[in-house]
């Protein structure tokens, strides 16, 4: 799928994200812990979308820039963020307008299962992180799609769209599923060491009505939905 496909729903998506389990109350705070402490560090969201990580993570002192492949999304993210975290309308399969070793860190929150190719933007990304810098980044959990579709073959890297709805308007999502050994290797052959691999719980603050009644119980304490990784730049 083509960033910019986002822009026919652009609106309605950042509306539903706003305040969905998945991401409001999973997804983003997940993002959030993992990167930690990051005061005066140069963080780069790569695919920020609407712009609600780059909020999170400019309001505990991080210095942010991002760039996303909708000019939509670009667009709602500067009326979030306003004029002080420079935004850029750029494909992640092409080369990135910023330096080598430019940033600490790079979130990236569910965006490379958009891609067939891992390794030309994880290359990129590699490059435009410091010596030690850290990629934090989300993606589908490799298990979902065989759960759902357990005719396919878990181990291709295999494509597929789903339907949704978002506030109201319909859209569709295409993705990349891949195996996870497919997914450390990209990592390794792009230069990065994994430093955490992440199957967290929803945040503890999650309204209990989002939740199904054996998670709200506390018989289980997770569900499988996505996979999230820290890695270091070697």
């Amino acid at each position: 799928m083509k960033a910019d496909h986002y822009d026919e729903f652009a609106a309605s998506y950042d509306a539903e994200n706003s305040g969905s389990l998945l991401n409001a109350w999973y997804e983003r705070p997940a993002m959030v812990r993992l990167a930690g402490d990051v005061r005066g560090r140069k963080v780069l969201d790569a695919g920020c979308g609407s712009g609600p990580l780059s909020a999170a993570l400019r309001d505990r002192g991080a210095e942010m820039s991002g760039l996303d492949g909708s000019p939509a999304m670009i667009e709602l993210a500067r009326r979030r963020l306003g004029d002080d975290v420079p935004l850029t309308v750029a494909d992640l399969t092409r080369p990135l307008p910023y330096a080598d070793g430019t940033f600490d860190d790079v979130v990236s929150s569910l965006v490379l299962h958009y891609f067939e190719d891992w390794h030309g933007p994880l290359t990129e990304l590699h490059r435009v992180l410091k010596p030690g810098g850290r990629l934090i980044l989300s993606v589908n959990h490799p298990l979902v799609r065989p759960f759902f579709a357990p005719e396919e073959d878990y181990f291709a890297v295999r494509e597929f769209s789903e339907e949704y709805e978002f506030a109201g308007q319909p859209g569709t999502l295409t993705y990349w599923h891949r195996p996870l050994h497919s997914m450390t290797d990209e990592f390794s052959a792009a230069g990065f060491r994994i430093v955490t691999v992440a199957e967290p719980p929803p945040s503890p603050d999650t309204p209990a009505e989002l939740l199904t009644p054996r998670i709200a119980s506390g018989e289980r304490t997770a569900f499988v939905s996505f996979i999230f990784f820290v890695l270091e730049a070697c």
